[in-house]
Parts: C-alpha cells; structure tokens; sequence
C-alpha cells in the first residue's frame, strides 16, 4: 500500500457553503482505480490532514492526470493557501481496516 499525506488550508467560510464540492470530489477520488482510502483530520481553521492510500505508487501516479484538474475545479476556490505535500511513501505498518 502507498500513502500521499497532505495538509490543505480552507477558507471556512467557503468551505462550509461548498458542501456539494468536496463531495463530488471525494466521490471523483473514490472511483479511481487503486483508490484504497482516506482519512481526514480536522485541525482547526480551516486546516486539514489528509492521508489518502492507494493499493501501489502506480494507482497513486496514475489518478493525477484525473484528480489535479478536479482539484483546480473544486477545491482550490475554497482554499486559503495552497496545499502542502508532507510526504508520499509506501506504508509499514497499519492496523485500518479495509472497507468493503
């Protein structure tokens, strides 16, 4: 499994009248091939830790050319700074279960 770990700074304002956005965009996120899960942190003002996993760095490569336009399209209007990469590698160890 590979993970990407980001945090994203929103406008709260924004963020909160944009509800049908980030949806549409998780479900965008979703429907990728190779797409094995996230999970989303609040930690206040606006900022958030995402940590987005991918069954190999392949999957995760590949949905770039879908997801980057879509974040241009419906996240980066509700963002108050850009978003910043904390890392990307393979993962360890995890005790999540997989859904489905």
């Amino acid at each position: 499994m590979f993970a990407v770990l980001r945090v994203n700074t929103f406008d709260p304002d924004k963020l909160s009248a944009s509800e049908d956005s980030t949806a549409e965009f998780e479900r965008i996120h979703a429907a990728q091939p190779g797409y094995a899960g996230s999970v989303v942190v609040d930690l206040g003002r606006g900022r958030r830790f995402t940590l987005n996993l991918w069954d190999s760095i392949e999957h995760s490569q590949a949905a770039l050319s879908v997801l980057g336009p879509e974040v241009n399209r419906l996240l980066e209007p509700l963002m108050a700074a850009p978003s910043e990469l904390i890392g990307a590698g393979e993962v360890i160890s995890s005790d999540i279960a997989r859904q489905g």
